[in-house]
């Protein structure tokens, strides 16, 4: 058994994986550039469209769920004294 018999013939694939070649025919050439940006319109449209889309979805939801204003009640009140530690006061790194 040879080491050439179980090697991968690449010559049929070369010619699917190369560069893609310009249609010769001017008339074609100019269809397929007019179809290549009317797919790029398209899609621009719709990425702007989708995108405006989500930010009023989002800012919809924000104006729905707005938090009410937090109330605590009596049992819930934190009273202490503070006092403000000044500079001299405070440890130094080390």
């Amino acid at each position: 058994m040879h080491a050439r018999s179980f090697r991968f013939d690449t010559t049929q694939l070369h010619g699917l994986f190369a560069a893609p070649r310009k249609p010769r025919m001017p008339l074609l050439r100019v269809a397929l550039g007019l179809v290549g940006l009317a797919l790029l319109a398209v899609l621009v449209f719709f990425g702007v469209f989708i995108g405006a889309a989500m930010l009023a979805a989002g800012m919809a939801w924000r104006l729905l769920r707005r938090p009410q204003a937090r109330r605590q009640a009596a049992g819930q009140v934190v009273d202490a004294d503070y006092r403000v530690v000044g500079k001299p006061e405070l440890p130094t790194p080390r």
